[in-house]
């Protein structure tokens, strides 16, 4: 059974950056399309970035240009690179591909 599990989150000042990664188990991590979410508490989880098998990327208007998403499908992983980080961007962040979502990571941002 395919898991997903996220790291990399952490303190920041506001300007900075991050880069979040998500690990999947399972040998067919290639074929799926991958999807990065936050949840700001009090408030409902959002889409954030999206992934296809071939590397097609798309973004939320709120993060477009600061945030990239990628994958190395032979370390089964995809990646977040969060620059020019905003207070606003403070949230719990997750991977989700089908049914399947990480655990999350906390991201917090300092202004």
């Amino acid at each position: 059974q395919v898991q997903l599990v996220e790291s990399g989150g952490g303190l920041v000042q506001a300007g900075g950056s991050l880069r979040l990664s998500c690990a999947a188990s399972g040998s067919i991590f290639s074929i799926y399309a991958m999807g990065w979410y936050r949840q700001a508490p009090g408030k409902q989880r959002e889409w954030v970035a999206f992934i296809t098998p071939g590397g097609t990327t798309n973004y939320a208007d709120s993060v477009k240009g600061r945030f990239t998403a990628s994958r190395d499908n032979a370390k089964n992983t995809v990646y977040l690179q969060m620059n020019s980080l905003k207070p606003e961007d403070t949230a719990v962040y997750y991977c989700h591909t089908g049914d399947l979502w990480g655990q999350g990571t906390q991201v917090t941002v300092s202004s």
